[in-house]
């Protein structure tokens, strides 16, 4: 199987985009989840769709001089400016290079996460889906695909995580 050029696959992931808005919406017996199946550091990871306010290709990140390893810089986004940091970095892997994508979290204060590779949106049952909390807190759960599982980044507890890295207090939801 020969591997699509950058042109075919934006030209089907444009189909699917457009076809997604043709088709009715599905009715099944079970509940689904939507995710974004992504890759940062090399590795396959899954981000919940309701955790996120856009995903956003080559946007510029201006950067700020830090000891904070992943803080990648500031990036804006409707006039607002951003925190970026890398995904990849805030899991502890080694960075390969510098993401293309941001994904723009959805929640108080704004945040971005930069990661290497957008793979495909996913809709799956959701008891495909194993919660549980995994290594430091940042993923919770992993889905279950047919071309291997995924874990799944928790966007609040990474949130967490850049506070604890900032040494900021977290805000209570209340307040929010």
């Amino acid at each position: 199987m020969s591997e699509l050029t950058v042109a075919e696959r934006v030209a089907r992931l444009r189909e699917d985009f457009d076809r997604s808005f043709a088709e009715p919406a599905r009715v099944s017996g079970g509940e689904s989840i939507e995710l974004l199946a992504v890759r940062a550091g090399g590795r396959p990871y899954a981000l919940k769709l309701t955790q996120a306010a856009g995903v956003h290709p080559d946007r510029p990140v201006t950067a700020l001089p830090t000891t904070v390893r992943p803080l990648l810089g500031v990036a804006g986004f409707a006039g607002i400016v951003v925190p970026v940091y890398d995904l990849a970095a805030l899991l502890g892997h080694p960075i390969p290079d510098r993401p293309r994508w941001l994904l723009l979290t959805a929640g108080t204060p704004p945040l971005a996460l930069a990661f290497h590779g957008l793979d495909r949106h996913l809709r799956v049952p959701v008891d495909c889906v194993i919660d549980s909390v995994i290594g430091d807190g940042c993923l919770r759960g992993v889905v279950r695909l047919p071309d291997g599982d995924r874990a799944i980044v928790d966007v609040p507890a990474t949130r967490a995580l850049v506070h604890e890295l900032a040494g900021q207090r977290p805000v209570p939801e209340e307040i929010r």
